[in-house]
C-alpha cells in the first residue's frame, strides 16, 4: 500500500536518525574517543579462526547489547578461545576511523557514521551484519517555558553537535513545522544550540537552553532536573521503530574470519534475548558495566527513565535506514548515497533460522 502524504512527512521528520552532513558527524555517546576496556572476561574453550576480535562501542545505553553482552560474558562465551579486546569511543567518526585503520574489527555504531563510512569508502570498508537497538531519543523541555510543541518557536533548544543525528532530526522537525532555522548557524525561528551531551544538563540548569533533542541517558538527566518529555522520536516512525544502533564489521575481517563474525552475531542475538527476558537484571548489568568503564554508574532515576524507551532487537531495520537516506536527500541534506551492499545479513539469518525465528530483511541493500 503506498505511503500516505502524512506518513511520508513523518518519515522525513524522522530523518532524525540520519545526520549525514558529510564530514560533520559527531558524538552521541559518552567517554573518551578511544579507551581500552580491561574488564572483559578471559577467553575459554576452543579458539576460532582468529586469536582475538577487536570490538568497538560507546559506553552508552543505546549500546547496551555490548555493555550487557560483555558484563554477562555472553559474547565471550560464544567466541570460546577467541578473545574479545574492547575499546570504547565517544564519537562515530572516530570508531569508523579505527575500523578503517584496522584497529577494531567489529563495532556497535549508529546509522549515520555507518552510512558515511560506507559511502566515503565507495562501499569497500564495512558491512552491517546485525541490529542492536531502536529508539532512545527524546525532545525534553523546560515546562515553565514550553507547554506545547508550538511553544518551541523563539526558544533555544540544544542538540549534541552540528550535523549529528539528533541535530538533523530537530532541523527537519523545524522545517516540517514551517519554521526557518539556518542549518549552519542554528539561528532562526528556533535557536539550535549545539551542546556536548556531557554539559547539556548544566546548560539547562543555568537557563542558557530551554530544552534539548537528545539521546538517552541525557534526556533522563534533564528530566531529573525538572524537564518534561515533549516528544519521543519513536512516535514519529511507523511501528515506533527506527535504527539507532547496529553492528558493523570490516569487510576484510568478515572475509577472513566468517566463523568469528557468526559467533559474535550469535552472541548479540543471545544477549538481546537475555536483555528482553530479564529487563531489570539487564538494566543493572548495563549500569555495572558503565561503572566499570567510567568509575560511576547512572543514578536509579536516570536509568529507570531511560531504559524503557530503548528497544533491543536483532533486526537492523534496514527499511528505516533507506527511508532516512531517501528523505535526507529530498531535504537537501546530502547527495544521494549508493547503499547497495551495505548489509550482509547471512550470519544473522543463519543464527535466527537455527532458533526458529523470522529472518531479517536487508531492504534490497544486501550483498549480491
Amino acid at each position: 500500500m503506498p505511503a500516505t502524504r502524512t506518513t511520508l512527512r513523518r518519515s522525513l521528520v524522522a530523518a532524525a536518525a540520519l545526520p549525514l552532513l558529510i564530514g560533520s558527524l559527531a558524538a552521541c555517546g559518552y567517554g573518551s574517543d578511544a579507551e581500552e576496556d580491561k574488564t572483559a572476561p578471559a577467553a575459554k574453550g576452543k579458539k576460532l579462526s582468529a586469536d582475538s576480535v577487536r570490538l568497538g562501542y560507546f559506553p552508552n545505553l543505546t549500546h547496551a547489547t555490548a555493555l550487557v553482552g560483555e558484563q554477562e560474558g555472553i559474547l565471550q562465551k560464544e567466541l570460546g578461545g577467541t578473545q574479545i579486546k574492547s575499546t570504547t569511543f565517544n564519537a562515530g567518526p572516530s570508531e569508523i576511523e579505527a575500523l578503517n585503520a584496522g584497529s577494531i574489527d567489529i563495532g556497535f555504531i549508529g546509522p549515520s557514521p555507518a552510512i558515511n563510512g560506507f559511502t566515503k569508502s565507495k562501499g569497500k570498508n564495512l558491512r552491517i551484519v546485525a541490529g542492536s537497538a531502536s529508539g532512545g531519543v527524546k525532545l525534553v523541555v523546560n515546562p515553565s517555558k514550553i507547554k506545547t510543541l508550538d511553544d518551541l518557536k523563539g526558544k533555544k533548544i540544544a542538540t549534541p553537535q552540528h550535523g549529528n543525528t539528533q541535530d538533523v532530526a530537530f532541523l527537519n522537525w523545524i522545517a516540517e513545522k514551517g519554521w526557518k532555522t539556518d542549518a549552519q548557524s542554528g539561528k532562526g525561528d528556533v535557536s539550535v544550540v549545539r551542546t556536548d551531551n556531557k554539559i547539556t544538563p548544566d546548560a539547562y540548569k543555568s537557563g542558557s537552553i530551554d530544552g534539548a533533542w537528545v539521546p538517552e541517558p541525557t534526556a533522563s538527566r534533564l528530566v531529573s532536573q525538572g524537564a518534561k518529555v515533549l516528544l519521543d522520536e519513536s512516535t514519529i516512525w511507523p511501528d515506533k521503530k527506527f535504527v539507532i544502533t547496529h553492528v558493523i564489521v570490516s569487510q576484510k575481517f568478515l572475509k577472513d574470519h566468517p566463523d568469528v563474525v557468526e559467533a559474535f552475531v550469535r552472541g548479540t542475538v543471545k544477549t538481546n534475548a537475555w536483555i528482553n527476558a530479564n529487563p531489570d537484571r539487564a538494566k543493572a548489568s548495563a549500569n555495572a558495566k558503565l561503572k566499570a568503564l567510567s568509575g560511576k554508574e547512572l543514578p536509579a532515576e536516570i536509568i529507570n527513565g531511560a531504559w524503557p524507551s530503548i528497544q533491543f532487537l536483532d533486526d537492523p531495520l534496514a527499511a528505516t535506514l533507506q527511508a532516512q537516506a531517501d528523505h535526507a536527500v529530498k531535504a537537501g541534506l546530502l547527495e544521494k548515497p549508493d547503499l547497495a551492499g551495505i548489509y550482509d545479513l547471512g550470519a544473522l539469518n543463519k543464527v535466527l533460522k537455527a532458533q526458529g525465528a523470522p529472518e531479517a530483511a536487508d531492504a534490497g541493500l544486501g550483498v549480491k
